[in-house]
């Protein structure tokens, strides 16, 4: 019973005191002050809750030799050259998969593979024709990284096993390989350059 009386006391007691604190007064609004954000007590004073956008930190990196620094320079240029053509690549693969399913007409879904094989020559023609051996190899495999086939599985896939061995003979020639595979354990500065530049890995 006593210990009840001493916690009544007590619970009566806060409550004077909560009700003697003096409150804050409320920020006076201006006329542009229109959204409305939570508030937290900080040194005697209202301050807004400010949501600060995240911030990602990562480790400089440091190179063994200057031959090394500019190695990884060049690999940064032609990666992030090609980066763009290999999204192409990809967004185009996928919307003719998604166009192709919509018809099981033959010949709507040849003109639609035509379609779109006019398209990647027009890009090649005005744009990656120019492209250096290097930047032609990176380019294949940024296409398996942004399709998961292989750029010899694709032409298979499209124009048949014929045009595929076609055009496999024809970059052997200049060499590159369209049986190339990408892999980003194994092409971790590739990687590390386009996750900085937003490309991200988007297959398992």
């Amino acid at each position: 019973m006593k210990f009840i009386c001493l916690l009544t006391c007590f619970c009566c007691w806060m409550g004077i005191i909560k009700a003697q604190k003096p409150r804050l007064a409320l920020p006076v609004l201006g006329k542009n002050d229109t959204i409305k954000v939570p508030l937290t007590i900080l040194d005697g004073a209202y301050a807004p809750w400010v949501l600060a956008p995240e911030a990602e930190v990562r480790e400089k990196r440091t190179f063994a030799s200057p031959a090394a620094r500019t190695d990884y320079f060049r690999l940064k240029y032609n990666v992030l050259k090609v980066a763009p053509y290999a999204v192409f690549a990809g967004n185009r693969y996928r919307q003719l998969e998604r166009d192709v399913a919509t018809t099981a007409d033959k010949r709507k879904q040849k003109e639609m593979v035509k379609a779109c094989e006019k398209e990647i020559k027009d890009l090649f023609n005005r744009e990656i024709k120019d492209m250096s051996i290097t930047q032609g190899e990176i380019l294949i495999k940024l296409i398996n990284r942004e399709t998961g086939d292989t750029s010899y599985g694709l032409v298979k896939e499209l124009k048949g096993g014929l045009n595929a061995f076609m055009f496999q003979s024809l970059a052997r020639l200049f060499g590159h390989d369209l049986k190339e595979t990408y892999n980003p354990q194994q092409e971790r500065d590739i990687e590390g350059i386009l996750d900085n530049a937003g490309y991200k890995y988007h297959r398992n």
